[in-house]
């Protein structure tokens, strides 16, 4: 393991809380984007397919993380997409060609399809509306399709289609990422707040109970980054629940402690938004809180070269293929427990994305296999549930491009209803383990269940299909729990999931 031990401390008191987790922060996100949907989570004639065309074996996966919502259809997709293409009887839906990723969609799978697909994986629907080609219209047809029991125009064609209830749709993201000048429809931002206004209100006219998601900066290294954010609030605060945030990290300088150090940007990054929606609130003179929607997030930048070399319009291209590496778990780690440390403003958040497409699951015609950032987020979605303690963490730093980044990232939550506490810890040093002290007097009667250690020598090793083990968690053996302090090691380089309940 390390040459050296060196130690950190946790600080928690169980009375001092940041907020209960919403399940919704372990989301994800399927998109009409390369084999994200067809090879990714539908398949006719697959073995592996049901009487549906859905994989079965990527349904089993996704039913293993306990996905609590999925956003849909789109990312850069949906601002050109025409929903009314994706219904009604398949052969008779057209192919469109889709200029964000210049390819070919078949609309083979639509929305009924989706719902469909939501049920078999216990998730519930993220919608997007088109608000960059199209707008306050067909936001309002489409929910009236979705939402309105039926004696209306588009809830009786939901139902000639096939779906005699309505599908209940409650929350909506108002468009994406319109800041962004690759986006078909890039507005300024008062264009943009305006029409999310409208959008947002007349959406809600049709059903009052759903929430919405505006559009926040594409990325915090955005030109008008803050500005976008207060101007965009400014015009659409009464019908506003939540700001998206979106961000992707890669390590092109191949600098694994900058990489890793990233989460502090992840950090300010969420730190900053909030200070604008509150900011807002306060020019406002209101009382209603914006809460955020962390709605894309992940590492993305090995297929990048890759990409740049594939065919136009076809369909289903082996795009955005991000074959993930250990240091790329170590980071989506810590940026899991990033955002459960702001759970009290983070009510929302979507890995992007689920299936082939920068995915924690990949697919072939002869299997599915999990890869390395699989197991943080399935493990955070399994355990993570329950109440955020404010968790001081006492650790070293190392200087990176983001200045000074803690050697250890650590969050505890605390599940009453279970009796339950659990510790999500990564150790970034890449050499020297780490003796991790907390003293949990409070929780007399506790003892540890397990201690699970994702950890691996080479933080470029890969799962593959033909290995697809090669990067999974073990067991370790040196924690203990005795006269109210828990003790533990933890490896260099390490994801640790440490769990505790009641005798």
């Amino acid at each position: 393991m390390g040459k050296t031990v060196k130690k950190a401390q946790i600080f928690v008191d169980k009375n001092i809380t940041i907020s209960d987790v919403d399940r919704r922060i372990y989301g994800s996100f399927i998109e009409h984007l390369g084999r994200a949907v067809y090879e990714g989570i539908y398949q006719p004639g697959s073995k592996f397919a049901d009487e549906n065309g859905l994989r079965k074996d990527v349904i089993k996966l996704i039913n293993e993380i306990d996905v609590p919502v999925v956003r849909y259809p789109g990312g850069n997709f949906v601002s050109g997409f025409h929903w009314e293409d994706s219904v009604g009887p398949v052969e008779k839906r057209p192919h469109r060609i889709d200029p964000a990723w210049q390819t070919i969609e078949t609309n083979e799978f639509g929305l009924h399809e989706f719902m469909n697909w939501t049920k078999k994986v216990n998730t519930t629907p993220m919608m997007a509306v088109n608000l960059g080609t199209r707008g306050i219209e067909d936001a309002k047809n489409l929910i009236e399709y979705c939402n309105v029991p039926g004696g209306s125009y588009y809830s009786d064609m939901r139902i000639k289609n096939g779906a005699k209830d309505p599908f209940n749709i409650k929350l909506w993201c108002l468009g994406n990422e319109m800041d962004g000048p690759w986006q078909m429809g890039h507005k300024t931002a008062e264009e943009y707040g305006r029409l999310a206004a409208e959008a947002g209100r007349i959406m809600k006219f049709v059903d009052k109970d759903i929430e919405c998601v505006a559009c926040g900066s594409a990325t915090s290294n955005m030109p008008t980054f803050g500005t976008w954010e207060a101007t965009v609030l400014n015009e659409s605060y009464d019908v506003t629940d939540y700001l998206s945030l979106h961000m992707y990290y890669g390590n092109r300088d191949n600098n694994t402690k900058d990489f890793l150090a990233n989460s502090v940007d992840m950090d300010n990054f969420i730190k900053s938004v909030v200070s604008i929606c509150d900011y807002v609130k306060a020019v406002k003179r209101s009382n209603k809180k914006i809460n955020l929607s962390f709605d894309e997030w992940n590492v993305w930048y090995h297929s990048n070269e890759q990409d740049k070399k594939l065919e136009k319009w076809v369909t289903a291209p082996h795009q955005l293929e991000d074959v993930y590496n250990f240091e790329d778990a170590l980071l989506v780690g810590s940026m899991m427990i990033t955002l459960l440390r702001h759970a009290d403003r983070v009510k929302i958040a979507c890995l992007a994305q689920l299936v082939n497409v920068i995915a924690p699951i990949m697919t072939s015609d002869t299997g599915a296999w999990k890869q390395t950032i699989f197991y943080p987020y399935m493990q955070a979605s399994k355990y993570g549930n329950g109440t955020v303690l404010n968790t001081v963490v006492d650790t070293p730093v190392y200087e990176s491009k983001h200045g000074d980044a803690p050697y250890i990232d650590a969050v505890v939550i605390k599940n009453e209803e279970k009796e339950e506490l659990t510790i999500f810890a990564v150790n970034k040093d890449l050499e020297n383990d780490f003796e991790l002290t907390t003293d949990l007097r409070q929780f007399e009667g506790y003892k540890v269940v397990e201690h699970s250690i994702l950890h691996h020598d080479d933080v470029k090793a890969v799962n593959t299909e033909a290995n697809p083990d090669n990067v999974a968690p073990v067991q370790g053996t040196n924690t203990k729990f005795e006269n109210g302090t828990l003790t533990t090691i933890l490896p260099n380089k390490s994801w640790n999931v440490i769990r505790l309940a009641k005798n």
